[in-house]
């Protein structure tokens, strides 16, 4: 498999394309675009969660405890009521995420399990779109775009790392297969991201509005129009003029 620094190096080189590309042909601001790049960057480290070594858990869980609380720290102040009580909300989760997210994915995950599949690709994306808080949906799917991306890159260089070409003859090493999946060995942690992955689509679902979309115009639809009627004698003086 690929090892952490191609990993890293990958996803920061798709993040600045992607970063450059959505600035100068979508019409995204500079900052928009600087701040998809570093998502994209850091999203290539996220599948190796679940690693067992040492150094790929510590730089995520401490790179996840700092962006997270930023990210959501509009939905923090909604919550909270206050900004005082947001920094205090944003503080107890970077504790949360710095010092206990490791330990309990050590208790449920294993190495190349499901967090090396298309569907945690996809909640990610799906989370940073939810926790992002901008008004506008376009910016919400930059963001999970980028995240997408730089997940995405992770996933492909792990199986392009699973083939041998040693002597000319093409060999397929025992991960091969392990990282575009979209299922595991595990069916409770099968059935675990796909109940989160559809859990994560409704909302965002819902959140976008889309969930009212044919409903609201039927609605508007199924009302007759609304006649003004005239007085009697305006209505005759307006039929006589008329002609």
């Amino acid at each position: 498999m690929a090892d952490y620094r191609t990993h890293v190096t990958t996803s920061t080189v798709l993040g600045v394309g992607y970063g450059v590309a959505t600035t100068y042909l979508a019409g995204f601001t500079p900052v928009q675009g600087a701040l998809a790049c570093c998502l994209t960057g850091i999203a290539g480290m996220f599948p190796d969660i679940d690693s067992e070594t040492g150094r790929p858990v510590r730089e995520i869980s401490t790179l996840s405890a700092a962006i997270a609380p930023l990210l959501l720290l509009e939905r923090l102040v909604e919550w909270a009521g206050d900004m005082e009580s947001a920094m205090l909300l944003a503080v107890l989760m970077y504790i949360g995420i710095r010092y206990g997210l490791a330990s309990v994915l050590g208790l449920f995950s294993v190495h190349r399990g499901m967090f090396h599949s298309i569907p945690a690709m996809l909640i990610a994306a799906e989370a940073t779109y939810l926790a992002y808080g901008s008004p506008s949906i376009l910016v919400r799917l930059l963001m999970a775009g980028g995240v997408a991306l730089g997940f995405l890159s992770h996933l492909v260089l792990d199986e392009i790392y699973s083939v041998d070409w040693k002597g000319g003859v093409l060999r397929l090493k025992s991960s091969a297969g392990s990282a575009l999946k979209l299922v595991s060995r595990s069916w409770g942690a099968v059935v675990f991201c796909y109940g989160l992955f559809f859990t994560l689509t409704y909302a965002v679902w819902v959140d976008g509005g889309l969930s009212k979309i044919g409903l609201g115009d039927a609605s508007v639809a199924k009302k007759p129009p609304v006649v003004k009627r005239l007085p009697w004698r305006q209505a005759r003086y307006d039929d006589v003029f008329s002609r």
